[in-house]
């Protein structure tokens, strides 16, 4: 990790790495923790391989449903390692995403009481690393990786 670029955040998730690895590839339970609540997710793509999309909708109402993130995966380690990028887009096309371009790194270990989860986020220069951290980095990704525990400890992910 390079502090002057990146941002991490880390976390014991008490359940198995499946159901953690399930939680990030099946669309239905992808959809319950990926933005923070009370706001909603729709999948539009979840292609969870090398080269796959990432395409999601949020809505803060419930009605309307509007572009959230359009990313690409860029490697894919079943049950241990996803990185995607959203600064290219599902279409492999160069993009200059809103508010900041990032790579995030996401690695499952197995821990006593379940799953270590890490979270790697990677900027091009300080001053995003910077932008993204003032947004609301830690509360933003951490309210996700709550719900996303949630997800993955309920007795229906296992």
């Amino acid at each position: 990790m390079n502090p002057d670029l990146d941002l991490a955040l880390e976390r014991v998730i008490r359940a198995p790495r499946a159901a953690v690895w399930r939680a990030w590839t099946d669309p239905a339970r992808f959809e319950r923790w990926w933005v923070p609540a009370p706001a909603l997710c729709r999948v539009d793509r979840l292609d969870v391989r090398p080269g796959g999309a990432l395409v999601t909708r949020l809505s803060t109402d419930g009605a309307e449903f509007l572009p959230h993130l359009d990313a690409a995966f860029l490697v894919v380690e079943e049950l241990e390692r996803i990185v995607f990028t959203n600064a290219i887009d599902s279409a492999w096309r160069p993009t200059n995403p809103s508010p900041v371009a990032m790579t995030a790194e996401i690695t499952l270990t197995d821990h006593p009481d379940g799953t270590d989860y890490r979270i790697l986020v990677r900027h091009g220069d300080p001053a995003a690393r910077a932008r993204h951290q003032a947004l609301g980095f830690a509360d933003g990704w951490g309210s996700v990786t709550g719900q996303l525990a949630g997800v993955a400890e309920s007795q229906d992910a296992r």
